[in-house]
């Protein structure tokens, strides 16, 4: 029997192969460029093709230098397959296997290209699940980028799949994914980097699950500085981690800054670059494209020259650089074959046969939106406090809870403690915008973060470091967003802030000591969406996957 393969491409290499599918490398007819080739197997049940077909059309949204692109979703006569970028690249796994550990700054590098790469993933409504170091591949230039989503799943689906030397506790207990799932295995993946071991060794698997589940997070095993990184990222609670990976990249970055400098980074990149050009006879691009009987150049070679139009070695210095074609593939709906395009501008994006899938879940009506939850979300209303004794106003303003763990805390009735204790997010009416006293020290305005309106006593905690005070712009905090967005029929002004934590110390000036007294190298994100006219405001604090999408999706009573 005839194998299907993608027009306009010419297949030179398998591989790799597995229960997900087979990849494949392959060349543009035309163009020359390269591209890797997933196929589906052509007897995957109805259940996996549709994986297959979301997985593609969702990560299509993710334009990100630390994943690897995806360029088109390709259906024909009932055959599917993925068509994204070839990464001329060496394994993690291999360098790791081959020099054991990685100076502190390298392992850094690495984590934080991950974390960026996963962050974008998680920003679309996608849990990768099965984050380990053949799935992080390192070019010449050091900068690593994410590949294979094949067992990749929307936020809050069950999570029993994975490769179980990185599980995290909640994977083997067969509990909804979540991004926190993801920052755990990247942290073992870290812990392997500096020690050259596997967190709860390599045994047999009940070993390792009881490891994973029970055992002690091995945080003392790694230097001194990258401890709280190992004890957050591993946490066996995955409330207790980083809620995701763009959270936890703003401790990383303040941590190794104060540990290693602000050249921590650069010397990570040369060591990787080193690491990954010493291996360069690995690269499939190079391996797959050059003349018969070439081999991959390798450290202090000269430039090789590659079949086709485009050349995929280039000399820098004295040492080999892959260059890879970064223009997506134009393709087109014709003879019955579909196509979906990815685009770096919502605007760009093409008709597909897929359209971009409907946030899961059920309704939730939350005061006058109604949005798709999953079925861990739980609405806690939060009643007025400016009401009078014995008066019942009907409460306007919501916390959401995200987690199942939420219930005692949020019944406290505070708006301040829910925020930091309980994984969440706000939707608040117009009675927060009426009597602003109620509930907070000053009105909100778009100027400043969200924290900081707490500003009476010992203000806002932080998100997870309940003896932290978030503050404001005065302290420190900085705006990385600032933009429309929709919230179903009607547009928000969105704004983002970074806002680092502080300590409560007591000082002469402050003898109870509510602070801020000293910046941290904690910090956290606040994504915010006001709609002046509608008095609402949703505060989200623990960037939760997927939020904003529902949010678009929303309905209006």
């Amino acid at each position: 029997m005839t194998r299907w393969r993608v027009s306009d491409f010419e297949e030179i290499r398998e591989l790799g192969r597995g229960a997900q599918g087979r990849v494949v490398l392959a060349r543009h007819a035309e163009r020359g460029f390269p591209v890797a080739i997933k196929y589906l197997p052509a007897g995957a049940d109805p259940d996996a093709r549709e994986r297959f077909r979301h997985e593609a059309v969702m990560l299509g949204r993710v334009d990100n230098p630390h994943v690897a692109r995806l360029y088109r979703l390709v259906e024909h006569d009932g055959e599917l397959a993925i068509v994204m970028e070839a990464v001329d690249g060496v394994s993690f796994k291999e360098i790791i296997g081959r020099y054991g550990t990685l100076e502190p700054e390298a392992a850094l590098t690495v984590l934080k290209g991950s974390l960026l790469g996963l962050a974008a993933a998680h920003a679309a409504g996608v849990v990768h699940r099965d984050y380990k170091p053949a799935n992080v591949i390192v070019p010449a230039d050091g900068r690593s980028k994410l590949i294979d989503f094949g067992v990749a799943t929307a936020e809050g689906a069950a999570s029993g799949a994975g490769t179980p030397l990185y599980m995290a506790p909640e994977q083997w207990r067969g509990e909804p994914a979540t991004p926190a799932t993801d920052v755990y295995a990247a942290t073992c993946v870290f812990f392997e980097c500096l020690t050259g071991g596997r967190a709860y060794g390599g045994g047999d698997r009940a070993s390792v699950m009881a490891g994973h589940l029970s055992g002690d997070v091995p945080a003392d095993e790694v230097p001194g500085p990258l401890r709280p990184l190992i004890a957050a990222g591993m946490a066996k609670d995955p409330a207790e981690r980083p809620p995701g990976a763009a959270e936890f990249v703003g401790e990383l970055d303040e941590l190794a800054r104060t540990a290693y400098g602000t050249g921590w980074e650069s010397k990570g990149l040369r060591t990787l670059a080193g690491s990954a050009v010493a291996l360069s006879a690995l690269f499939p691009i190079a391996a797959g494209l050059l003349p018969a009987g070439t081999a991959a150049a390798g450290a202090g070679a000269g430039a090789g020259t590659a079949a086709g139009s485009t050349g995929l070695l280039s000399a820098v210095g004295t040492k080999t650089a892959a260059a890879i074609a970064g223009t997506a593939v134009v393709g087109a709906t014709a003879g019955g074959v579909g196509v979906y395009q990815a685009s770096t501008s919502a605007e760009e994006h093409p008709a597909v046969v897929s359209t971009t899938p409907t946030p899961s879940g059920e309704p939730m009506r939350i005061g006058k939106i109604t949005i798709r939850a999953p079925a861990a979300w739980k609405t806690h209303p939060m009643q007025n406090r400016d009401t009078s004794p014995g008066e019942s106003t009907p409460p306007d303003s919501y916390y959401v809870a995200t987690a199942n763990n939420c219930d005692e805390i949020v019944e406290q009735g505070g708006i301040a403690p829910s925020a930091y204790m309980c994984r969440g997010f706000f939707v608040l009416g117009p009675s927060f915008f009426d009597a602003p006293g109620a509930y907070i020290a000053s009105p909100y305005k778009t100027s400043d973060s969200y924290g900081v309106l707490f500003g009476q006593d010992e203000g806002m905690s932080c998100p997870r470091h309940e003896n932290l005070r978030a503050v404001g712009v005065e302290h420190g905090a900085t705006r990385t967003a600032q933009r429309f967005a929709d919230i179903g029929s009607k547009k928000a002004e969105y704004n983002q802030w970074r806002v680092p934590c502080y300590t409560r110390d007591a000082t002469t000036d402050d003898p109870i000591g509510y602070g801020p007294t000293r910046r941290t190298q904690f910090a956290y994100t606040e994504r915010l969406w006001y709609l002046p006219q509608s008095k609402m405001l949703v505060v989200d604090l623990w960037d939760t996957p997927g939020l904003e999408r529902r949010l678009t999706d929303a309905e209006w009573a």
